[in-house]
């Protein structure tokens, strides 16, 4: 894990930027809460805003954030209100509070901005549960959450917009199953059942602290699609808290909520949670517990009793998002990781048809955007294929399998990004053979996605050394999509299985 966060490429340092403009923005927001006179939980609530719209907004566009952003309010603020006037309905409150968090995945249907509206809205009842919120704390807050969205919004498009610089992102849409509700549909079935059961559950461990539990139920279910996604991030969630809460022992205790120390800890808790998040979730979980200890303590209430209920309403929570999964409307590893293998498969299919249009002489064809998608679609197949090469993973045949399929697909993207790179240089000259190589490729790319299941194709016998630069790596790329014929051929799916 530490290997994954600190080893991991940073292309661009786009991770170091976001994580530190982060800690800038937020710091920015809850410094002018202090010097405006608000209280320590109007500022935490501000806080929490900017933390927000720094992290979830990720419109492809800069002028689509900037719309996402000034929307936030709007989802959040009335139900910041609502879960105040519920304070002390505690049966109103909770039928509420899961209607919230139903209609906050089901707004993921809408992009982007549909999952952000939907996260916020959802955080500003967890905060109102956090905090206590009553009705009379209500115009403080609206101004709290208002001012601070205007600071981290002036430090992301204003003084520190590094977005402006970079190429538009690749947003791959999620596959359709045939025959199966929309995804979101069932997600938000899923997610409402899981928080009803984590609610009841933590409501029994804790009548004051049961939201961490309902908590854990939503964060478990952003980013995941299959059963097997859920458990693996289920099992990442409790083991990041598990060893925050250890940390929170030899650091947030003991501090007791001295102010510079606790602000200099939940500075870092925050470049860690930006910083790890595209990397990993179990180290964000820490930096998401460490940083909520530091708060506790801030608000007087922390004690070696509240950090071990933590471990245990999180616990609650991904057991309600698990048995959710497994339960209801359930979708199988093997039918995500198919869809989004035949997804990226044809990327490359698209790839090597636009490099040798480029190579041909075509000034419109540009293969450089279909490279980028293809390494997103190449993340999403890696995600989806997380439960089977998790180290606890009880298959080591479809281990090995998954392992197979995701080093002939990065042979396949090292192979495109090549001959892209290539196609680029106006003074690439056009083999006659790459006409005939750009079709077995096609062919391969067929036979593997063909609608009855991937079906073994001819490789003819390729030379050991090409002079053509393309040629060498349109052959890679054949033999990589040959390699792909077994594992991808064992039923129910070798590489993607109902795990």
């Amino acid at each position: 894990m530490l290997k994954r966060v600190f080893v991991a490429p940073d292309p661009g340092r786009v991770r170091l930027r976001f994580a530190s403009r982060a800690v800038l923005g937020i710091g920015l927001a809850v410094a002018l809460c202090g010097l405006v006179g608000h209280s320590l939980v109007a500022a935490i609530t501000g806080g929490l805003a900017a933390l927000l719209a720094l992290f979830t907004v990720t419109d492809p566009t800069v002028r689509g954030q900037a719309v996402t952003t000034a929307l936030l309010p709007v989802a959040g603020l009335p139900v910041l209100a609502v879960a105040a006037v519920l304070h002390d309905q505690p049966l109103a409150r909770d039928l509420i509070f899961l209607a919230v968090m139903g209609a906050g995945v089901y707004a993921r249907r809408w992009g982007p901005r549909g999952h952000a509206l939907g996260v916020f809205a959802f955080m500003m009842f967890f905060a109102a549960q956090f905090l206590h919120t009553v009705p009379g704390q209500l115009p403080e807050l609206y101004a709290a959450v208002a001012l601070s969205l205007c600071a981290s919004s002036t430090v992301r498009f204003g003084l520190w917009c590094y977005e402006r610089r970079l190429p538009l992102p690749a947003q791959p849409a999620p596959p359709e199953l045939r025959g199966r509700l929309r995804v979101t549909t069932r997600q938000a079935v899923q997610a409402t059942l899981g928080g009803a059961f984590a609610l009841g559950i933590g409501q029994v461990l804790s009548d004051e602290r049961w939201y961490w539990a309902v908590g854990a139920t939503w964060w478990v279910f952003v980013n995941t699609t299959s059963r097997g996604e859920t458990l693996v991030r289920g099992f990442r969630r409790v083991l990041g808290t598990v060893i925050g809460i250890v940390s929170g022992f030899a650091v947030a205790i003991p501090l007791d909520g001295a102010a510079a120390p606790t602000a200099l800890v939940v500075a870092i808790g925050v470049f860690g949670i930006f910083y790890t998040a595209a990397v990993s979730y179990s180290w964000m979980m820490f930096f998401v517990t460490l940083m909520a200890g530091m708060l506790y303590g801030a608000l007087g209430v922390l004690d070696a009793a509240l950090l071990w209920l933590r471990v245990a309403e999180t616990a609650v929570g991904a057991l309600g998002a698990v048995l959710a999964v497994l339960l209801v409307l359930p979708v199988t590893t093997h039918a995500i990781t198919d869809a989004w293998i035949q997804k990226a498969l044809r990327c490359v299919h698209a790839c090597t048809a636009e490099a040798a249009d480029r190579l041909a002489g075509s000034t419109l064809a540009d293969p450089a955007p279909r490279v980028a998608e293809l390494e997103m679609l190449l993340g999403r197949v890696r995600l989806s294929l997380a439960p089977l090469v998790h180290p606890l993973s009880p298959l080591p045949a479809r281990k090995a399998r998954a392992r197979q399929v995701i080093a002939l697909l990065d042979d396949c993207v090292r192979e495109v990004r090549g001959l892209a790179s290539i196609a680029a240089d106006p003074d690439a000259s056009h083999d006659a053979r790459l006409s005939a190589a750009c079709s077995r490729v096609e062919a391969a790319v067929e036979a593997l996605t063909a609608p009855e299941g991937p079906r073994g194709f001819h490789l003819p016998e390729l030379p050991g050394v090409a002079v053509d630069p393309a040629l060498v790596h349109l052959h890679g790329l054949e033999r990589a999509l040959a390699g792909l014929v077994s594992p991808l051929s064992h039923a129910p799916g070798a590489a993607a299985t109902n795990a």
